[in-house]
């Protein structure tokens, strides 16, 4: 089971914290991934629509390698900031969260049944006001977010790192392992891949 990566390729979906590239260099060194390919779209949102469409998650995961081993999804925390609507379970409308997101999913499960697919919770944040208690101009918290996750992840039996819950960073310790309140630093990048490495090798 330790050597159950070794020699496979992992697809890294998700905005600016999975495009600075940190926690998956930790990874690839603890499991001993070949190839590790970076889709992360700074900025940008899992959700459709707006003038951050061109790098929507949601779109970019339809273009990913589709041999892949292992693919990720860490979005949401730009869904939150951009006041994306949450829809509801089981919608394929894109231009919702939940229907963006089971609309990518459905595609690269459809290319790639062989895939292990996991989903990754956002982290908290306490940046610009977006704070974990704010409310977005669509009627959200982040935590809505995190919880729609869940429930996608439940609806397709697919695993889930609750990073939003288990990470240890909050308002107290987002200082320490973040430059700006929401962007990991280095010791942030290798506190997610302290979570990622026992969780991916348990799947």
């Amino acid at each position: 089971m330790l050597n159950k990566w070794t020699g496979k390729t992992w697809g890294t979906l998700g905005d600016s914290i999975t495009e600075a590239g940190g926690y998956q260099s930790f990874v690839q060194e603890a499991l001993g991934f070949a190839s590790v390919i970076n889709y992360g779209k700074s900025g940008c949102p899992m959700t459709a629509g707006g003038d951050r469409d061109y790098g929507a998650t949601t779109h970019v995961g339809r273009t990913i390698d589709s041999s892949l081993d292992c693919v990720t999804i860490f979005a949401g925390v730009n869904d939150y900031r951009l006041d994306k609507p949450i829809g509801e379970l089981g919608s394929k409308d894109v231009f919702t969260f939940h229907g963006a997101y089971a609309a990518l999913i459905e595609d690269i499960l459809t290319k790639n049944p062989r895939c292990r697919l996991s989903l990754w919770t956002p982290l908290q944040r306490d940046k610009d006001q977006y704070d974990i208690f704010y409310v977005n101009a669509a009627g959200h918290r982040l935590v809505d977010y995190v919880e729609a996750i869940r429930q996608i992840g439940l609806l397709y039996g697919l695993p889930v790192l609750n990073l939003y819950a288990e990470s240890g960073l909050n308002k107290l310790t987002l200082p320490h392992f973040t430059s700006d309140g929401l962007h990991p630093n280095e010791a942030g990048h290798r506190r997610i891949a302290d979570m990622v490495v026992p969780f991916l090798l348990g799947l």
